[in-house]
This record gives C-alpha cells, structure tokens and sequence, in this order.
C-alpha cells in the first residue's frame, strides 16, 4: 500500500463524495466500477456524476433533500448516488422490482420530489407525482451541464442515505444516516483490514439493502475497483464462483446463507481455486461456525481471513469485529461476533435497565457516533428506540436498543444469542413479521394470522404463514386451496419478495398457551398433503417435465404443481432455487445455470432447458 493511501485512512469531518474526488484527483485513469463488459475510470465518474449534480441542484435538490435512487445495478446506480451527494442530497433506495404499492408507500413516507432512474426501469414510477431523472436520457442536455464540482453546501453531519426496514407498525421506517456516520466506519476498522487502492471489491448486495454502504464505499473511499455483480450472477454459485476468480477479487462481503452456496460450489471441484481473496467479511445474520468447516480445511484461515461482523442499519452497517480462526470450530454450537468497533460502546442489560454480569445473556444497547439520526418523520419510534442520556452512557450521548440479545465471555468477547422480540432476518434481510401480518390480516377472508420463519436446510430459511380464516369460510380442501392462492395473490401485490410468505398454513385456531398468547412452538410445519393425488397432471406432462416436478414438489414440500406454475409465486426463495438446480444437475449429469431462468421459472421452460443441454451433449459426443 502506497504511503499516500496509508495516509489518507483518516477522513474526519469529510463527506463521503469529498473523499471520493480525492481519490479521482490522485488517480483519475484508475478504473473505479465495472459492470459485465462496462468500466469507467474514477475521473469519467467523477465528471459524470458532477454533471448529474448540477442538474438536481436546478431541481432543488440541497442539504438534507431526500432523492429516490430506482435504478437497476449498473454504473448509472453509482452516478446516480455519487450525483445525489455531491448535490447535497441524500439517497432513498427504491428497489424498482417492489411491488407497485410498495413503491408508492416509499415514496409517500420520503415524500421525495425527486428519483433518479434509468430507462430500463423508470416504467415502474409511472403514476407517481414525482419528477423522475433518467441518467441515460437527454443526454445532451446533461453534457452541457459543467464537469466541475458544483458549490459545496452540505457538510459531515448532513444526511448520506435514508434506507428503510421492516416496521412492525405494518409501515417501513426511513434509517437517516449521516456523513459522519458512514466515514468514521471506515476509520475506526482501518487498523484491521488496511483497505487500499489494489483491492477489487464485489457489489454483491441490494443498494435497499445497507451492507452495500460498506461495499461500495469500502471501495471508492479507498481508490479502490469496485465490481458489480449482475443480479443473476447472484442467484448462480458456479457463475460468481468464476467472477471471483475472473475479476481477482480481494475482499468478499457475505451474508452466511449465501457463503454456505458458494462453499458447496467450490467444495465440489476436485482442486482447491487460485483465488485472489484475502478477505472475506460477514454480516447481515447470524453466522454458524459450521459451515466454515470445509473452506477452512481447504483454505485455511490465513488467506483468505474470515471476519465476522455483527451490525444493525441504525447504528451504521457494522458494530463489532472478530476474526475467526481454525480453533474457533471447536466450538462450533457458538456465534461470535467480538467486541466493539473502538468508537462504539455495546451494553448488556436487563430487563430493567441493569447491567449484567459476564457470563448472563443481556440485551444489547449501542452507544456511539455510529448511530443513526433516528427514523424519518417517527419521533415517537426514534424515542422509542434511541435513548437519551441514559446514565450508562456519556452525558448528552445516546444508547440504541437493537432488540438482540448478546452474552459478553470472561475475555471480554460477545457470542451473539439471538433476538429478544419477534424480528427476523431473511437472507440479510430485517423483517418485522408484524408487518406482514398486518397485512395479511387486511385480507377479507382473514381473522388472524402469525408469520413464523422456517429453515428448509442449508440455510434456506422460509416464511410461514398460519391463518385463521373467518367463520364463514368452509375448511374443505377446495376452499383452502383457493384461500391460500388468494394470499399468495395478495401479498405479491402488496409485499417485496423478501417478505412474502413462501407457504400459508389455514388452521381452525391458533394454538396458544397458558398465558394466553400465540404458542409459536406448537405450529405445526406444513406438509405436503399425500391424499391429493397428482397423477391426473402428470400423466400430460414429458418424462423430463415429471422428474422436474418431483425434484420441484420435494424441494418446495408442496403438491400438485402444473407446468406453468412459477417457482416463486409457489413460495419459493433465491436459495431454493440454487438447491433446485444442484438436484436437478446431479440427477441429469448437466451443468445448467440460473441464467436459465431469466425468460421463466416454471416447469416447462426448466425442462426444456435440461432437454436442450442433453441434446447439446449428445452432439459433444457424436462430434
């Protein structure tokens, strides 16, 4: 590492988009972001997203304005939030494959006047009383616009990103994150992993979703070459396996449940791979030593080094560091997350506000200036769950409530125990089921309902949804069938795919326990119902289009499904679907892909993918 970038690791009181354009002065031919066969340099982007700028600032955009991003991922997203800073705006991320009411309910809570968009996408804001900015269109018009820095009017503790979580209230809360909050992450891990300007970084996650803060920004800040991950290479292990290798990767960022594919992608390769990695960070849930195993013993723990993090989006991505080694694995039934980034603080307490001692499980209270502003337009949730001046903090400081449970060993260190409410998480994803509930429960046919989650095996964790449904309705088989279609139905409407029940269970009651609450213990896991006969369906289906259905059906534990029925819409996640296309390759003896999927995920087009790769072999061979 250069002593100009050993240097400048510390940015104190800079913006994120500051410390960018230095690193676009010292470097400007140096290749800042690639996406597929795309690249642009730090000074290209510089210039880009400074010409973007000035045009929102035409609109209004200032200190503290909030700007919706929808864009897909490409180099536009990263102009796009370069441009919002250097205006001095903030990012809202808006995924544009949430549903329509979704969309609109961020738009509404942010009451952004302004989203910056691409083409590609931009249908989705149709609609929508809001003024939509396409990177890609009226080009000239922004060509004219100056390539220079506009006037700086935003400062550190101005807003960066407002990204919003699952609300238990049934509404998502906006996290308001400032400039200061982000750049000191930064600063305060620098002496652990000593990010440089020859690292090459992956943006593997959803911009919606705050480990791409550290992502993108582990990569800019730092001169760094940040690589895109198309959203497909995402949801194939064997694809981002080669990009791994491919683009030199050195730093990693993943949630367990993703890591836990690509380890059993590589495992299956008969030689270890010549990979460039020399970390590889965790976040986003808890991570089960276990499944560590495998790469460790192929791997070691050297290089690549294996770090896990345990973090919050209230209080800035991450909060606590620890480097887990080969030892580690002997005790295996623990989850480490270490001790605190040196600026934050974290507080073991009772239920009445009391420390505990080591050694007793305690819920976990952050302190320091990782903490959000609090939540946009909710002074009573931000009240609620940041604390002011509480007595085991510094006069004036705040404490943050996470709502996880934590217990602190006799060295100090933390082994993470879980949650103390209800929250969840979903691949990386905090979800309120609450919220899910809620709406649910607005259904017509619906009485009550409980969302619980479900773990399938290797780590793809489900949503379940226990239904009661209203005295009027019949429990038959038809009508329960019809019910469940018409949740399925709803909540696509209404909920992103992260949040949508992959199976809904219909009950006559709730069980519930002694002091009258929901016995989450007592539900029972859904089951595929054997009486219902599925060989009327079959019989019209091809011999292929039948061992798909069974691996399908298995895979899903469901029953009955018809060609054209799609993969997702029958509860399935990202995950399963990988674990699909591991069965359904080791079965066939092919090497499909999910690039596959991208014109259809139902039966039909998987088999005739899986015919066509059979017939492609068979012409391999007579040639």
């Amino acid at each position: 590492m250069s002593k100009t970038m050993s240097e400048s690791a510390v940015f104190s009181n800079k913006c994120l988009h500051e410390i960018f354009e230095a690193r676009a002065r010292q470097a400007p031919n140096k290749i800042a972001v690639s996406y597929k066969d795309e690249q642009i340099s730090y000074e290209e982007l510089n210039c880009r997203a400074n010409q973007l700028a000035h045009q929102l600032q035409s609109l209004g955009v200032g200190a503290d304005v909030l700007v919706g991003l929808c864009t897909d991922r490409s180099i536009e997203m990263i102009v796009g939030i370069l441009a919002i800073l250097k205006a001095g705006g903030a990012y809202v991320p808006i995924d544009p494959n949430y549903p329509s009411n979704r969309i609109r309910l961020l738009l509404e809570d942010s009451a952004v006047a302004v989203v910056v968009s691409v083409s590609s996408v931009a249908g989705c804001l149709e609609g929508f009383n809001v003024k939509v900015v396409c990177i890609d269109e009226n080009l000239s018009s922004l060509n004219n616009q100056p390539v220079t820095s506009g006037q700086v009017i935003s400062n550190d503790r101005s807003l960066a990103y407002v990204i919003y979580t699952s609300g238990s209230t049934g509404i998502p809360k906006g996290v308001l994150i400032e400039h200061r909050n982000a750049v000191r992450l930064f600063e305060q891990t620098h002496q652990w992993f000593n990010f440089d300007d020859k690292d090459v970084w992956t943006m593997f996650h959803s911009v919606a979703f705050d480990f791409s803060v550290w992502e993108i920004w582990g990569a800019l800040l730092y001169g760094g070459h940040l690589v895109i991950v198309p959203f497909e290479v995402t949801r194939s292990p064997k694809q981002f396996h080669n990009l791994l290798t491919h683009k030199g990767i050195t730093v990693l960022n993943q949630t367990p449940s993703a890591f836990r594919q690509l380890v059993a992608t590589d495992i299956a390769s008969e030689e270890s791979t010549d990979f460039a990695l020399r970390l590889v960070i965790f976040g986003g849930e808890a991570l089960e030593l276990k499944l560590l195993d495998p790469w460790i013993a192929r791997y070691g723990d050297q290089r690549p080094q294996l770090v896990n993090m345990y973090g919050i989006t209230e209080t800035t991505v991450h909060v606590t560091y620890r480097r887990i080694t080969k030892q580690d694995l002997a005790s295996s039934d623990l989850s480490p997350i270490g001790t605190p980034i040196p600026d934050l603080q974290i507080h073991l307490l009772d239920s009445s506000g009391q420390p505990v001692p080591d050694g007793t499980p305690g819920d976990i209270y952050i302190a320091g200036p990782g903490l959000a502003r609090g939540y946009h337009n909710r002074p009573e949730l931000t009240a609620e769950r940041f604390l002011q001046n509480h007595s085991f903090s510094t006069e004036g400081a705040r404490l943050y409530y996470s709502g996880d449970r934590a217990v602190r060993m006799d060295n100090g260190e933390l082994i993470y125990l879980g949650r103390a409410d209800e929250q969840i998480k979903v691949r990386g994803f905090r979800i309120e089921p609450r919220e899910i509930e809620m709406c649910l429960r607005s259904h017509p046919q619906v009485t009550s309902c409980v969302v619980i989650p479900h773990d399938y095996g290797d780590g793809d964790v489900r949503l379940i949804a226990y239904i009661v449904p209203t005295p009027n309705l019949s429990m038959t088989i038809e009508t329960t069938e019809e019910l469940r279609s018409n949740l399925a139905q709803y909540a696509g409407v209404e909920l992103p795919i992260h949040m949508r029940p992959s199976a809904y269970s219909i009950l006559r009651e709730l069980p519930i326990t002694a002091h009258g609450k929901v016995d989450r213990r007592a539900l029972p896991i859904p089951c595929v119902d054997k009486s219902i006969s599925s060989t009327e369906l079959n019989a019209s289906k091809t011999s292929t289009e039948q061992v798909v259905t069974e691996i399908w059906e298995d895979l899903l534990e469901i029953n009955c499904t018809s060609t054209n029925d799609d993969f997702f819409d029958l509860g399935g996640t990202s995950l399963a679907l990988i674990r699909l296309f591991g069965r359904i390759n080791e079965h066939f003896g092919i090497s499909l892909d999910l690039s596959s999927m991208v014109e259809g995920a139902t039966i039909s087009h998987l088999a005739r993918c899986v015919d066509a790769e059979l017939r492609n072999q068979q012409l391999v061979k007579v040639s």
